[in-house]
């Protein structure tokens, strides 16, 4: 809803309870696909596992079948979290030779690591990871499912035959990475026109384009009749590891062969007489899990919406967190460029809750289409640091590091929430504040989402919602220098969440206000 007072406008997204499940994510058609699998009597694994195709299809710059990721699963009759990791890894071929350093300054990408010959690491075939998002689907729905596969992987395959709709939106994004998307032939022949211009709707016409999604949508097909083998260990895999080596990378069969997701304990981090679980090792978790125990300690909130000394906790906590992440980790993103992570929450009418973020890293990952599968690639290989001698220096066979951070929360009143974001390392700070909003300060989702925030990721100073009081404003600057900005539609200035709450038998969810296409869809 956009209401005008003089010069200012407020947007606001209006959340409805429901006894029926709920599915948030960044593109409505998504969230549609896994609310009809609650319809059918699918539980949140089913819908979480169709959304995560569905949402490949039309956010095909954020994440796909050859993206990584990571889910925090709470299952109700069990009381109990679990994360299923499905994060990508370097091949196993890869010589951390082929990345020789240019001497040309830093690289203008997420990470300002020192810049690569000829951008290796970025862009193009050499930029590849093993991806993990079929793989982490499959497992999670082996343990958890209770809907046949092709059920739940076939909408998807739908929508590419289809054709994603170009429109305003479309064009944006296409636009602003036309330069790069020109590189690659066949990223040229998907998302530009001519190999040059991006393609564009007739908006003002009865008239709609589509992406030529077709080969697509066969790659989806093979997926749901064959399952994760028909991409791992069948045709799939030999096709796509034909095309990234024919580009010049080091993908083999053989990865593909040997990758597996895991399903793992969650990191339980107590708070407030409530508890949050999140993920482990090399993802946002330890991090998000510093900046909470910082807060425990250091900040006695009130009821209500924050105040000055709130938002000057969420700073100093912030800061603290992420100085030791990059001692201990080697995480050094910047917190300015663009990543392509989407964000999903599910909660079904039984309780059961999946937080899930998978992503190709940078927008439109490697910038490169395989034609044989029609699958945009990650360009997973820019989370290691080319230095050598680091903690995430590059290496064959390698984990890689990533900020995403979802989220299963409880409240000491017994209030659950599935949340997380994308955006890079600005994740984490949406999720602490949120998560905060919610235990602290008895918000509930429609409050908490449309509470301004901050965003402080170890640049030493405050990216802060220009609609905070001045009050809070001058508190803020005696922490570090503060930057004023407002919520964006592209690119967004903070990150971009998605959410689903529980309160006792209701459900609710919400989406970033300012992100045109995020819904939450009630089903079953």
């Amino acid at each position: 809803m956009l209401e005008n007072f003089s010069s200012s406008q407020i947007v606001r997204k209006t959340v409805v309870a429901t006894k029926a499940g709920v599915v948030a994510a960044q593109h409505r058609r998504a969230a549609e696909v896994g609310a009809a699998v609650l319809d059918a009597g699918g539980d949140a694994v089913d819908a979480a596992i169709a959304t995560s195709f569905a949402i490949g299809v039309v956010e095909p710059w954020m994440s796909g079948p050859a993206a990584g990721g990571t889910m925090v699963l709470w299952r109700a009759k069990e009381g109990k979290a679990r994360v299923i990791d499905f994060g990508c890894r370097s091949p196993r071929e890869l010589n951390p030779a082929d990345y020789p350093l240019s001497g040309a300054g830093k690289s203008s990408d997420l990470f300002p690591w020192p810049a690569v010959v000829e951008d290796r690491n970025v862009m193009g075939a050499t930029a590849v990871a093993v991806p993990g998002a079929v793989a982490g689907m499959d497992l999670a729905h082996k343990h958890f499912g209770r809907m046949p596969w092709k059920d739940l992987v076939t909408p998807a395959a739908k929508l590419a035959d289809e054709g994603l709709l170009v429109d305003w939106y479309t064009t944006l994004v296409t636009a602003a990475n036309a330069r790069v998307l020109s590189k690659d032939p066949d990223t040229a022949k998907m998302f530009l026109d001519d190999g040059h211009w991006p393609i564009a709707g007739e908006w003002t016409s009865l008239a709609e384009k589509h992406l030529n999604q077709k080969a697509f949508a066969q790659t989806l097909l093979q997926i749901a009749e064959g399952g994760a083998d028909a991409f791992y260990k069948g045709d799939i895999a030999e096709q796509l590891a034909k095309d990234v080596r024919a580009k010049g990378g080091c993908l083999s069969v053989q990865d593909l062969r040997d990758y597996q997701a895991s399903i793992v304990e969650p990191l339980t981090i107590n708070y407030r007489g409530g508890r949050v679980y999140a993920t482990a090792g090399l993802t946002g978790g330890p991090t998000l899990g510093k900046a909470l125990d910082i807060l425990a300690r250091e900040l006695s909130p009130t009821k209500g919406k924050p105040n000055a000394a709130t938002y000057a906790g969420y700073a100093r906590a912030l800061d603290a967190a992420f100085k030791l992440r990059f001692e201990n980790m080697g995480d050094h993103e910047s917190p300015k460029a663009p990543g392509s992570t989407t964000h999903f929450s599910v909660v079904d009418r039984e309780g059961n809750m999946c937080a899930v973020t998978q992503t190709l890293l940078s927008i439109f990952g490697s910038r490169v289409v395989s034609p044989s599968t029609g699958m945009l690639l990650n360009n997973g290989i820019m989370w290691f640091d080319p230095e050598p001698g680091k903690p995430n220096s590059l290496a064959p066979n390698k984990r890689c590091l990533a900020n995403y951070s979802p989220v299963i929360g409880e409240d000491a009143q017994g209030r659950r929430f599935a949340i997380g974001a994308s955006g890079g390392r600005k994740i984490l700070g949406a999720v602490m504040q949120l998560s905060s909003f919610m235990i602290d300060h008895g918000l509930n989702l429609e409050e908490a989402f449309h509470t301004p925030r901050i965003d402080v990721s170890g640049s030493g100073k405050i990216t802060a919602d220009q609609t905070l009081s001045a009050e809070i404003i001058a508190a803020l600057e005696k922490e570090m220098p503060v930057i004023q900005t407002r919520r964006n539609i592209y690119p967004y200035s903070f990150a971009c969440p998605a959410g689903v709450m529980r309160d006792g038998e209701m459900n609710m969810g919400c989406t970033e206000i300012m992100s045109p296409y995020g819904d939450a869809i009630a089903g079953g």
